[in-house]
């Protein structure tokens, strides 16, 4: 049976002060909930050493939003995994839709990356996910299909255990306009289907696939609910942490 996997995106917010006190607040109210779901925040770059130490003893895991796929060299401004792993990450976000289209990160880039992150040891949530003019077209399929196959080419079914895939639509993420849970279902069906055919059924049925399109407290139990839909990567409301933990605890309900 697959474990809810709920997931924090801070992106580019906070502060040194704000950052210890979320993930203190993380931490103490999402602590019964913990074996039954799993939990990580992803703060900026700059305090994940502080948000590492204020999560103290928790189980819940920490990200990082990026990493780069060389261990070190001349790469201004790059972060490498073995950097990530020294500050105590678990997890590493690859491939956020953000990523891809405001930083313009190709499917191959994004390869390199994943596939340094499961050599490194570190945990990845692999995002992927169309564009409104895409859905409309009736494209989605096509182009998460694209983006599955290019960012897991070479990564075999051994490595491939270690990836958490996260669906998020990119029309639904901070437009307001929200994917219904039917149609969230449906597209991480088809992703469970692909990874069958792509490796086989046994992995297919134990990836995780969480849902990232402005999941929030008011949609996060009728989500989990879906068959096909293992958990949320959340970007805004994980930025409160009485709303993080509503969501947590929805998806410790729903299971």
């Amino acid at each position: 049976m697959r474990k809810p996997f709920i997931g924090g995106n801070w992106k580019m917010n906070t502060d040194s002060k704000s950052a210890v006190e979320l993930a203190k607040g993380v931490a103490e109210k999402c602590a019964s909930y913990l074996s039954k779901v799993d939990v990580a925040v992803c703060p900026p770059f700059v305090y994940l050493p502080a948000a590492k130490a204020a999560l103290g003893n928790s189980a819940v895991g920490l990200g990082a939003q990026d990493v780069y796929f060389e261990a070190k060299g001349a790469f201004t401004g790059e972060v490498s995994c073995g950097m990530l792993k020294d500050v105590g990450c678990k997890y590493v976000i690859i491939g956020h839709s953000e990523r891809r289209h405001v930083i313009k990160e190709t499917d191959a880039l994004i390869n390199k990356k994943l596939t340094a992150a499961i050599d490194a040891g570190l945990l990845p949530i692999f995002c992927v996910g169309e564009l409104l003019e895409e859905r409309n077209a009736g494209k989605t399929e096509a182009v998460v299909t694209e983006q599955i196959q290019k960012g897991m080419a070479g990564i075999s079914a051994e490595k491939a255990k270690t990836v958490v895939i996260a669906y998020e639509p990119v029309w639904a993420i901070g437009t307001g306009v929200n994917a219904s849970p039917e149609q969230a279902q449906d597209v991480h069906f088809m992703i469970r289907q692909l990874i069958a055919k792509m490796y086989n059924k046994d992995l297919a049925d134990n990836m995780v696939i969480q849902y990232g399109g402005s999941a929030k407290p008011d949609n996060a139990a009728v989500l989990m609910a879906k068959p096909d839909i293992d958990g949320l990567l959340v970007g805004g409301a994980s930025l409160k942490a009485d709303d993080f933990a509503a969501m947590i605890k929805a998806a410790a309900e729903a299971k």
